[in-house]
């Protein structure tokens, strides 16, 4: 007589590693069974940063603990497992597939990906295998898919701060009966200034976390498997269970809050976190929710008050987790699967072989690719006005430079770095939803940081052998686009400012741009 099938099968994907995830929910341990499964295709879809790889293998480990610790009949589909390479199965709907054939559940459960791409996956696999799927929404949000789609009906334009003010309203966020507390909305006057002229002096480090031996295994078992992947695991402390990741909401809130607001946006040699969280990895894993991490911050400037947590950085840091986090990932699966395709400027150069070594002789993407390199990490701003800006000043194939986004920053996950890749920093959807693109000249950079000081090229120069790239390729840009430009009421002073320049300044402009163009590898 042949063993009865699993009743259901519930297939928890590497960043859904909590309790509460909704596919779990209505389980009984002595039908059901758990699915995690670790697959090598997963690391090539593109070529993942060692410490990317090594942080999902370890926490999607530490998980499955975790439920069996609790009494979960889990099926952990391991990396290395000899039965899966033995039959050649590499990708991740190999491994799918071969479970359903192996278990027949009755029905398969699956909390919504984080990705568009998994999904199909998911979808194509169940239907081959004749399964029946069930998705669930996933709960870790506070604004589901749907409610951003009735969202946007009937919004010619879709903008963050008009969808935080909705969020804060009715999730009852930093307000004062129906007003906001403090009387604005947002604090950026009192924040997004740069590091003092004498640098940023002492700033408290994140919380780090000393590898465990489940993690040492992964860190080993990713330098042998992945040894020619970018990226370096000597620095690895990222949080990989729930536990640690709420010790680094308490560290943040405790040492580092108070500093967020105003330094959010500075950049500084060999400071590699400044001020910044570094919640994301934990979020994006769910190990932690966004709605504790959000009363958590509250609740400590309710406690300590206004002078010991400045409003404007509680304001500033919430505004990143309830508004943009919860904007981006709407705005995601509204645009998708169009949004991966996106090139509004019908860019086509390939990504310079710098990117993957910090060997540019620009300082600020050399600390800024470097760290990145190291950690794994590069803030908001690092990500946005340095990589980001000049892949799309530099015409840059959209689709290679969200693929290097996704492979080397840990934290990346499809639903939050294409939106903020291909339609933030490089404006490949046409403006959806930013007002414009995000473009600067090397002055910018030169406010916002020290990285000029020393560097080859000059900021305040466009033309000459000392031309900062930067400056060169944002005035050819605003060259390249001007009447576009000129007509967008937020980009057309920069206009005004190029029609400044002579017909003879404007041809050396181009000169130096197309020799700029022409030679990226060598900046």
């Amino acid at each position: 007589m042949s063993e009865p099938s699993v009743r259901r099968l519930v297939l928890v994907l590497g960043d859904q590693l909590w309790l509460d995830n909704p596919a779990l929910a209505g389980s009984d341990p002595s039908l059901d069974r758990v699915l995690l499964i670790e697959a090598p295709g997963e690391a090539d879809a593109v070529w993942s940063h060692k410490a990317r790889i090594a942080l999902f293998l370890s926490a999607m480990r530490h998980f499955s603990a975790e439920l069996r610790e609790r009494g979960w009949p889990v099926i952990h589909v391991q990396l290395d497992d000899a039965d899966e390479r033995a039959a050649g199965r590499h990708r991740l709907e190999q491994r799918l597939a071969a479970q359903l054939q192996a278990l027949r559940p009755q029905q398969l459960h699956v909390c919504e990906a984080g990705e568009w791409r998994l999904q199909q996956v998911i979808e194509a696999c169940a239907s081959e295998a004749g399964v029946p799927l069930h998705w669930h929404e996933d709960t870790h949000f506070l604004c589901s898919r749907a409610r951003f789609a009735r969202w946007t009906q009937g919004r010619r334009e879709w903008r963050m701060e008009h969808f935080y003010r909705q969020m804060r309203r009715e999730h009852r966020v930093l307000m004062d009966r129906d007003e906001p507390l403090g009387g604005a909305w947002n604090f950026d006057a009192d924040n997004r200034k740069a590091y003092p002229k004498a640098g940023p002096g002492w700033i408290p480090p994140p919380a780090r976390f000393e590898p465990d031996e489940t993690t040492r295994e992964v860190l080993q078992l990713v330098e042998r498997e992945f040894a020619n992947h970018p990226g370096s695991l000597a620095d690895f402390a990222w949080p990989v269970t729930r536990e640690q990741g709420l010790q680094a909401l308490r560290h943040f809130i405790d040492e580092r809050l108070i500093g967020f607001g105003p330094y959010q946006d500075a950049m500084w040699n060999d400071t590699p976190f400044g001020w910044h969280s570094l919640l994301s990895v934990a979020l994006n894993l769910h190990l932690i929710h966004p709605r504790e991490v959000i009363e958590a911050v509250e609740a400590a400037h309710r406690e300590c008050g206004p002078q010991a947590l400045p409003l404007a950085s509680v304001e500033g840091f919430i505004r990143q987790v309830l508004g943009w986090r919860e904007f981006i990932r709407g705005v995601y699966w509204q645009q998708m699967p169009g949004l991966r395709d996106a090139n509004h400027f019908g860019h086509q150069r390939p990504l310079p072989a710098w990117y993957w070594t910090g060997q540019t002789h620009m300082a600020c993407l050399r600390d800024a690719i470097g760290q990145t390199l190291r950690h794994g990490y590069a803030h908001h701003i690092q990500r946005l006005m340095l990589t980001g800006q000049f892949a799309l000043l530099a015409q840059i194939d959209p689709r290679p430079v969200a693929d290097w986004y996704l492979a080397i920053y840990v934290d990346a996950i499809e639903w939050v770095e294409l939106p903020n890749v291909a339609g933030m920093a490089l404006y490949a959807d046409g403006g959806r939803f930013t007002s414009k693109p995000y473009v600067a000249s090397g002055q910018y950079i030169d406010r916002m940081s020290n990285h000029c000081q020393g560097c080859r090229y000059r900021p305040a120069q466009r033309t000459g052998p000392q031309a900062c790239p930067f400056t060169t390729l944002y005035w050819a840009f605003l060259d390249r686009h001007e009447a576009a430009l000129a007509a967008n009421a937020r980009t057309a002073l920069m206009v005004r400012n190029l029609q400044r320049l002579s017909p003879d300044e404007r041809q050396a402009l181009r000169a130096q741009a197309a020799d700029t163009l022409e030679n990226l590898n060598d900046l």
